[in-house]
């Protein structure tokens, strides 16, 4: 991905895969297993921690950083097979979705400008856009529904 000046750039996707919710989309110039890490620490305060990450086997993904962190947190690690993309399918979607609707649409003058329709397209995304798989809703209202759902049940119990 570059800029209209032919700058490159990145993007690291992070996704709920149950409520199929964006929860960050970093972007910058470079994204190595630090700059993962610092996202994951402020979706760790946001969110909390995940059971398990399901990743590619990019170098940022299998830095020394980035798998300690998660041992430190608990937090099992799924690398793909190498060339098996299909087995994180959820996410080459989103990626697929993403570079349409973002990356291929626009010409970017500045990383600000990367940053700010992303931002637009994140909440566009997770709020209004419904999701058969999710029972026609978009991923923050069902995931209130199923927390509401799960609260319920605990209080009733």
């Amino acid at each position: 991905m570059t800029l209209y000046n032919g700058r490159r750039f990145r993007a690291l996707n992070m996704l709920d895969e149950g409520v199929r919710e964006v929860l960050d989309i970093e972007v910058d110039t470079s994204l190595p297993g630090e700059r993962v890490v610092q996202v994951l620490e402020r979706l760790k305060y946001w969110r909390g921690l995940p059971q398990a990450i399901r990743c590619d086997n990019g170098p940022e993904l299998t830095s020394e950083v980035f798998v300690d962190w998660c041992k430190e947190n608990g937090v099992e690690l799924r690398h793909i097979e190498p060339g098996k993309p299909n087995q994180n399918a959820f996410i080459e979607r989103f990626n697929k979705t993403y570079r349409n609707e973002v990356l291929d649409a626009y010409l970017f003058e500045s990383m600000a400008d990367v940053r700010e329709i992303t931002e637009g397209w994140i909440n566009e995304y997770n709020e209004q856009r419904p999701h058969d798989s999710l029972k026609g809703l978009p991923p923050t209202m069902y995931r209130e529904m199923i927390t509401r759902e799960v609260s319920l049940y605990e209080v009733s119990t």
